[in-house]
């Protein structure tokens, strides 16, 4: 989407990667967001409206109650005095038999105590309180400032940095909250207030509409989250905070800024209140995050895809890899099939796949329905849990020129998968070089690629495979590729 740094106050939060189709368990049938209640009003007063005329004073005064200050401390490592040579320097001189006096000593004198600031959302009355993970994460004290003034000293509840969600607790009854809304109906335009305490000045509010809203990365990395992107502003500081609709409603946590060169081009970032209900639930009930999977890969479908796959529309998600034993596998899902069902909801793209799964708990058994060869199907799958991410391999060196699609190939040997991190098993030709400029990168080849297949027909060599990619019909090629520990499709035009 855009290649900046993201800051969130400190540290760059990054998603998990979830292209295995990892998913968030649902949340239990009491689901504290869901159960959260507006601010009370003073006794026999009606709620304000949404915005009255240019102003958004009456849905700044329900909603800013409900926001709250996060300070937190944690006490920093000794450091090197100025005048303090390293141990580890004098051993290169020394080795063991470095000056007595050096051995048990302080390394040098302490930095104090380090402090942040953040925000966040009180999700329930009795305390529950909904922020960033990277605004709390190896905190020694967290201490909650509300927006009456009082003060508490907060216990983390859970963390999970996947999705940098936290929830901390503070000892407090009948605090205000927040009704939630539903991020999933949100749209690009929509008008949104972001509400926090940037720099430690005292609770702000500013305005924007969402300019975007998907799930990849807003950093372009491997991993995928849900995210909202608004042009309200977001500081440091504001990280925890709310995003919220005319209506009041809490529609995002805010996470991050778009930050190029250590600056804000106005640009925010924030979590979907629908993620973070499922999040929280599981915080809240065991203090940790269990994800689902289906172990399987899939990727959207574009119109030269499915006109490659001789589909009758771009609607559905197109299964590009199963994963051997997965839940997937075990459901009877084929490389090359595309879900146009889950659990009896119709599938639009991958990314509403992916939701429909987010919502589903570990263990579940749901039907598919399939379309394989352009015949329908109806598979059950019993989606599995999620276990950590494996490792990824460097990229390989090319060695040779490219021809007229961009791209220099080569033949794919044992020691060439090994440095492509693709299994020594595939077979098909590897990708060596790409021309920017070219056809190749136009359709998303890079250099360390394995191409298996060409309209479903095997590649070994360079001459099968132009062999195989100058087609007569004008129609583009359709490419089955192995990228490091996953299989994808690419489309490949001739001119």
């Amino acid at each position: 989407m855009h290649n900046g740094y993201l800051r969130n106050g400190a540290v760059a939060a990054i998603a998990a990667g979830v292209v295995t189709m990892a998913a968030w368990r649902a949340p239990q049938a009491s689901s504290y967001l869901a159960a959260a209640t507006p601010a009370p009003t003073a006794a026999g007063a009606a709620a304000a409206p949404a915005v009255a005329g240019a102003s958004y004073a009456p849905v700044v005064e329900r909603v800013m109650p409900a926001v709250v200050t996060i300070r937190v401390e944690k006490r920093a490592s000794m450091v090197p005095t100025d005048q303090q040579i390293p141990d580890d320097l004098l051993r290169r001189f020394f080795g063991e038999q470095m000056p007595q006096q050096r051995r048990g000593t302080p390394r040098g004198i302490p930095r104090g105590v380090e402090r942040g600031l953040g925000s966040g959302v009180i999700v329930s009355q009795d305390g529950y309180i909904l922020t960033n993970n990277h605004v709390v994460d190896g905190a020694d004290t967290v201490k909650v400032e509300l927006n009456d003034t009082r003060s508490f000293t907060a216990k983390v509840v859970g963390t999970d940095p996947a999705t940098d969600l936290a929830v901390v607790k503070i000892d407090a009854k009948t605090l205000p909250t927040l009704e939630v809304g539903d991020s999933d109906a949100v749209k690009v335009g929509d008008a949104v207030l972001a509400v926090g305490n940037p720099l430690g000045v005292g609770e702000t509010v500013t305005s924007g509409i969402i300019s975007a809203k998907g799930r990849q990365t807003p950093d372009g990395n491997n991993g995928y989250q849900d995210f909202l992107q608004t042009d309200a502003a977001i500081n440091h500081g504001n990280s925890g905070g709310a995003l919220v609709n005319t209506a009041g409603q809490l529609i995002g946590i805010n996470s991050q800024i778009l930050s190029p060169n250590d600056g804000n081009i106005g640009l925010g970032f924030a979590i979907p209140s629908n993620m973070a209900k499922h999040v929280m639930d599981q915080l809240i009930s065991t203090g940790t995050v269990r994800r689902a999977k289906l172990g399987i890969t899939v990727q959207l479908i574009t119109a030269d895809l499915a006109s490659s796959l001789g589909l009758p529309s771009a609607h559905g998600a197109l299964v590009s890899g199963v994963d051997a034993g997965s839940p997937g596998d075990k459901a009877g899902l084929k490389q090359g099939d595309v879900i146009t069902s889950y659990n009896g909801k119709a599938v639009a793209d991958n990314n509403q796949l992916r939701n429909a799964v987010a919502s589903t708990a570990p263990g579940t058994t749901v039907p598919l329905e399939v379309l394989r060869n352009g015949q329908k199907q109806t598979l059950k799958a019993t989606v599995g849990e999620l276990d950590a991410k494996r490792a990824r391999a460097s990229e390989p060196s090319a060695d040779h020129e490219g021809g007229k699609y961009g791209m220099s190939v080569q033949p794919l040997t044992p020691d060439l998968a090994d440095e492509a991190g693709v299994p020594r098993g595939t077979q098909g030709i590897l990708v060596a070089d790409v021309d920017p400029s070219g056809l190749a990168a136009e359709s998303q080849l890079q250099p360390g690629d394995v191409i298996e297949k060409v309209d479903g027909r095997a590649v070994r060599t360079g001459e099968e495979l132009k062999s195989a990619l100058d087609r007569k019909d004008g129609k583009p090629s359709l490419l089955l590729v192995h990228r490091k520990d996953a299989t994808i499709f690419l489309t490949l035009r001739a001119n």
